[in-house]
């Protein structure tokens, strides 16, 4: 795992160390005087960005540990109150959970390099080996996670994989029985996920260490795929290839960052802030966006044991793709026909991706079963016909003759696939809301990256929440001390103090053994309007009205293709808001023609299809505002939705406060580490 190494310790103690432990002289060999092919491009920065995600995941998941409770009943909760209570909890959430689907995009990034150069060739067979097995370690690790929030779309998602394994005859029904530590996902399924989750990125850590560790025995692959034939072909690990990589890792913490303060709720689902209910299926379960080319696979076989195989050998065929491809020449840079049949890969892999995010009716299957038989005929004929009959370019005599900026056609192409990419991601997204009209969008003052909360509105919103929606609906993540808080309504401690005051809460028992109540403290939680759910239901014609903490990012609707695109530069995530707006202004007394609506439920334009078991909640004149604003319908549901907005999100401001000042820092750094890595370069040129 070293490269040539004359490293001395200067310092008597590190000598003396050195000598018994020669750990300094081991990690100058590998990460300082180890050669580094000189012509090595970008691409293969994806790597020292990878080994940092995992450090991060690794970091913000054992703090993350420390404040959740793997219980059903607890876990929802658990996760919501440490985003609103601990200090910076909303930024460690917001960096696990973005840093997912960051680890997964900068893997494919790492694997089609891999592809692209041919870096599983001999004598890369092992490095490649490790690098599959890393990859569905990550797999396993991504899933597990994802059950940890326990809302809708995480029980759910467990429910369907991990049914999938009864599909193997004999022993199916056991490794689900296994899994489940039951007879259905329960506590005991979200106690194994939980161990097994914080368990797996130790392994693998592990499997990253012999990845490097098989690395610097077979030594780097490069973009030409020749050998360092001399030491004119190679450089030092550092500074060269640590500047350069320090550079790379700058400019993607820029795109990190983009999902960390400014688009946190892009990439999930708003399913997922609706608690886990194993008694209402979600209208359509689908994976995180980085699963779904095999999901698309799964979904395109009638035969569910079939389908599974198919799914598991999607992945599992990397393992021998040493074998499948038997060229002579590596990099396909040299293999006009290789590098063609490439790229139609790479678009057979998004087009995938693409149809696991749509329902498996009509078109969309017939279309997976098409794009799968071309995934599995990329290696099982393509490859191993084009090693028999193509003729490459002529190589480099060495990596010193290589031209590093030879490919412009490779950087767009790449490029393309990244943006192709996120349409995937982003067409995922929107994919899963059921199709409704489109509420109308409403300029919020909270929006963008510099909005900030109308505090005058938000304590409108209060008031008419005290006055209508708190006769049925809950907010119970919202304490009374909340609203002195920075960033929130503006009250100050004695006010909110004094609006606790106003509710009796329920307490005890005390020293006789029995309930009581007494008047509300600041660190109350808003007490809900019912007993329990029967109690909600029972008042409510047999549905019982959501809890409002989380509802406006608990609901969404499809916006389209291209609008996801745009949303993403923009940074517009209002959906949740203008649904929220529109469904208390889109009631009518009078259906439209050909409508019929049951009985117990009222007509709204924008609720999916349009019955509704909520009567219209607002009229002209219902509140009276001590500012004078008017007392209208389209005010009242206005000022009450941007309080329901900060009830969902009471850090917004601070998370994009301190966003930009991580966006400015990250700029001057990526500036710096650019000229420093021209100046290092500048001879090796």
């Amino acid at each position: 795992m070293s490269g040539p190494s004359d490293y001395q310790p200067s310092n008597q103690l590190l000598q003396w160390i050195e000598r018994r432990l020669p750990i300094f002289g081991f990690m100058h060999a590998s990460f300082v005087a180890y050669p580094t092919p000189r012509n090595l491009n970008y691409w293969w920065t994806f790597g020292a960005i990878l080994s940092f995600m995992l450090g991060m995941q690794i970091l913000t998941g054992v703090v993350l540990a420390m404040h959740y409770t793997p219980n059903a009943d607890l876990a929802f909760r658990s996760v919501e109150l440490m985003v609103r209570d601990v200090n910076y909890g909303w930024l460690l959430r917001n960096m696990h959970a973005a840093g997912a689907s960051m680890f997964f995009f900068a893997v494919y990034m790492h694997m089609f390099r891999g592809l692209y150069y041919g870096s599983y060739k001999e004598p890369r067979e092992v490095l490649w080996i490790l690098g599959v097995i890393i990859y569905l370690l990550m797999m396993a690790t991504g899933f597990m996670g994802y059950v940890l929030p326990w809302g809708q779309m995480s029980f759910w998602g467990a429910t369907v994989i991990t049914n999938l394994f009864s599909a193997f005859p004999f022993v199916g029904d056991y490794i689900v029985t296994l899994l489940w530590g039951g007879y259905s996902v329960a506590n005991p399924t979200l106690n194994r996920f939980f161990s097994l989750h914080y368990l797996l990125p130790f392994v693998i850590a592990g499997v990253v260490a012999l990845h490097v560790w098989a690395l610097h025995v077979a030594g780097q692959n490069n973009p030409a795929g020749v050998e360092p034939k001399s030491e004119k072909d190679t450089v030092p690990f550092t500074p060269h290839a640590t500047i350069k990589d320090l550079f790379g890792v700058s400019v993607f913490l820029l795109l990190y960052a983009w999902f960390i303060f400014y688009m946190p709720n892009y990439l999930g689902d708003a399913d997922n802030y609706i608690p886990a209910n194993p008694a209402q299926t979600p209208p359509h379960i689908v994976p995180e966006w980085y699963y779904l080319p095999f999901y698309a696979m799964l979904r395109s076989i009638p035969n569910k044991l079939a389908g599974v195989i198919v799914m598991f050998s999607s992945i599992l065929i990397l393992v021998f793709l040493p074998w499948l491809d038997t060229a002579k020449t590596r990099s396909s840079t040299y293999r006009p026909l290789a590098k063609q049949f490439f790229w139609i890969f790479a678009i057979v892999c998004i087009l995938l991706g693409y149809l696991g995010s749509k329902p498996p009716e009509g078109i969309y299957v017939i279309a997976g079963r098409v794009l799968t038989a071309c995934y599995f005929a990329y290696f099982l004929i393509l490859l191993p016909l084009l090693s028999r009959i193509e003729r490459p370019r002529p190589l480099p005599n060495s990596i010193t003759d290589d031209v590093l900026a030879k490919s412009g056609k490779v950087a767009a192409a790449v490029t393309t696939l990244v943006v192709a990419g996120g349409l995937v991601i982003g067409s995922a997204q929107h994919a899963r809301a059921e199709e409704q009209q489109a509420p109308p969008a409403i300029k919020w003052s909270f929006a963008g990256p510099f909005g900030t909360f109308d505090r005058g509105a938000l304590q409108r919103g209060l008031k008419v929440y005290k006055e209508v929606c708190a006769n049925c609906h809950a907010l119970s993540y919202i304490a009374f001390r909340n609203l002195a808080e920075p960033g929130g309504p503006d009250y100050s401690v004695a006010q909110a103090a004094a609006l606790a005051a106003e509710y009796k809460i329920k307490d005890g028992p005390n020293d006789q053994g029995e309930m009581f109540e007494r008047p509300g403290r600041p660190a109350d939680y808003f007490p809900s309007p019912f007993a329990n759910e029967q109690a909600a239901r029972a008042s409510n014609g047999g549905a019982a009205p959501p809890d409002l903490s989380l509802i406006t990012k608990a609901r969404s609707y499809e916006r389209g293709f291209p609008w996801f695109i745009f949303d993403f530069f923009t940074q517009y995530q209002e959906q949740g808001v203008d649904y929220v707006a529109a469904i208390l202004q889109g009631f009518e007394d009078t259906p439209p023609a050909g409508v019929n609506i049951p009985d117990g439920s009222y007509y709204n334009k924008y609720f999916p299809g349009h019955a509704i078991k909520m009567p219209k909640p607002l009229s002209d004149g219902q509140v009276t505002f001590d500012d004078g604003a008017p007392a209208t319908v389209a005010q009242y549901a206005r000022d009450v939705t941007t309080f329901l907005m900060w009830a969902a999100e009471p850090h917004m401001e601070a998370r994009k406060q301190l966003g930009f000042q991580v966006f400015v820092f990250l700029i001057i750094f990526a500036g710096l580490m650019y000229f420093t890595k021209k100046k290092v370069w500048a001879d090796a040129h």
